[in-house]
């Protein structure tokens, strides 16, 4: 197995074993409504990246490479908007429904600083 795919192997049980500090289950994955997308834009950055390693490696001027990085930058900003919806929109939504105003206040914080640095 190569290493590559062995760190991606180590990164999807990582996630689907993760523990956010709400009691909700993952398992249905319902509520994440922008998952796909997510997904989706997650792998143009992931080309976006690579390619501007190549710009890098073939010598391109740095003003070339700083626009690319930039442009992956708010790639990844808006990919994490989109993250934080979801769990807007579905994780904290659930957790409103099932607990305290103090817990679901304590989840936003939470979901706000890890994003929001």
């Amino acid at each position: 197995m190569s290493k590559n795919k062995e760190i991606n192997e180590h990164n999807l049980n990582h996630s689907n074993n993760h523990s956010h500090g709400h009691t909700h289950d993952h398992a249905g994955e319902d509520h994440h409504r922008h998952r796909k997308s997510v997904v989706n834009r997650l792998a143009r950055i992931e080309g976006h990246v690579r390619s501007v390693k190549d710009m890098a490696a073939n010598g391109r001027e740095c003003g070339d490479l700083l626009i690319q990085i930039a442009a992956i930058r708010s790639a990844l900003d808006n990919c994490g908007k989109l993250i934080l919806k979801d769990h807007l929109e579905g994780c904290v939504i659930e957790a409103a429904k099932s607990g305290t105003e103090q817990e679901v206040m304590k989840q936003l914080n939470e979901a706000l600083d890890k994003f929001i640095r």
